[in-house]
């Protein structure tokens, strides 16, 4: 499918999205897309929200973010999401926050269809008295004290990878992070890729998500930018240095949406 179409027809207001890429083959084009046609009151989901979600923040389309790190990696803070927070603007937003540990087990167990996810990593940690759903639990069989997290199971997962063959097997290498587990726990998935072949080559360590597993694809060349592709492209640093004035101040923002997103046809994708 074309993007907007992929975007129009699987993510709609009030859902809960995840849009993984792990410091790698970020699906920002695919944000970019669902800013574009303004989705609103959505639950986003992310291990690692970095500028496509202060992006989408600062435009509006989240109520409640999910994660277990913040930041402009390298450079500094989030503005736009501490705009949120801090000020109400553009509207309210809630935060769930959880380890790395506790997000990617429960990423692991909505792709598993298991209900919640045993971990030790909370033990220790103030984490679970600002965080509802991060819960102790005995061991039925030692009586060890653990922690239970319950499975996310977004509405709509969405990532980035290499490439995919026209039957819609997906293939992406490198840092992959929990892009697997994000499309097997979600309802709908849309993968963007850097080219649709007719044939996938084996790649050393690589990984093939069968077409069964996924809604849509759409070829979206760069669709990660400013993250990389390994094998395609690399980290455009400048972008992220870029980043942190423009969206210190709301006016420079607005202008900067107007001018990079909205003024962009999607059709064009």
């Amino acid at each position: 499918m074309r993007l907007h179409e992929a975007v129009a027809e699987l993510v709609h207001d009030g859902d809960t999205v995840a849009l993984e890429g792990f410091t790698h083959l970020i699906p920002v084009a695919a944000g970019h897309e669902i800013i574009r046609q303004r989705r609103k009151d959505l639950t986003l989901v992310r291990m690692t929200p970095d500028i496509v979600y202060d992006q989408m923040i600062g435009a509006g389309c989240a109520r409640k973010l999910v994660f277990s790190w913040g930041g402009n990696p390298g450079v500094g803070s989030l503005h736009r999401f501490r705009d949120a927070i801090q000020n109400s603007w553009p509207v309210p937003l809630e935060i769930e926050e959880h380890s790395h540990a506790g997000m990617a087990n429960r990423y692991a167990a909505g792709a598993a269809g298991l209900p919640f996810a045993v971990l030790r990593g909370y033990t220790g940690t103030d984490l679970p008295g600002q965080t509802d759903n991060i819960k102790p639990i005995d061991c039925p069989f030692t009586g060890q004290r653990l922690t239970a997290v319950p499975a996310v199971n977004p509405d709509v997962g969405i990532i980035h990878a290499q490439r995919a063959d026209r039957a819609g097997n997906v293939q992406m290498w490198g840092i992959t992070g929990v892009q697997k587990e994000t499309v097997l726990a979600s309802s709908r998935s849309l993968v963007t890729v850097e080219e649709v072949v007719d044939e996938l080559p084996p790649v050393p360590g690589g990984v093939v998500l069968p077409q069964w597993a996924v809604t849509a694809v759409a070829e979206v060349p760069r669709g990660a930018h400013p993250s990389y592709a390994q094998g395609y492209y690399e980290r455009d640093n400048d972008y992220y240095q870029r980043w942190d004035p423009i969206s210190r101040e709301r006016e420079a923002f607005e202008k900067w949406l107007q001018d990079e997103v909205h003024a962009v046809e999607g059709s064009a994708r």
